[in-house]
């Protein structure tokens, strides 16, 4: 599977596009084998056991919910919420 990263991931895994070893079904368990092979990854997509709510999951650029099925050839791609800047004018 071919994942590209955006945001703060991108220091979690050293580059825009990495290659993951997908063994699941699910793009929930995409996720997980995702931040088992890049831990620093985890706070970025997880609040808890939860995926955060303001992720945002594309397979082959379509957007995807957590129980859609995906395959081991797709494309996933990641965007944690980005932080605005101060609200001070």
């Amino acid at each position: 599977m071919q994942v590209t990263v955006y945001g703060p991931l991108r220091s979690a895994t050293g580059g825009k596009t990495v290659g993951l070893e997908f063994t699941g079904t699910t793009v929930a368990d995409a996720l997980a084998e995702f931040t088992a092979a890049y831990p620093r990854a985890t706070p970025y997509l997880y609040d808890g056991d939860d995926v955060r709510s303001s992720v945002r999951v594309t397979v082959n650029g379509e957007r995807a919910a957590l129980e859609a099925p995906v395959s081991n050839d797709a494309e996933l791609t990641l965007m944690p919420a980005v932080q605005g800047g101060s609200t001070d004018g």
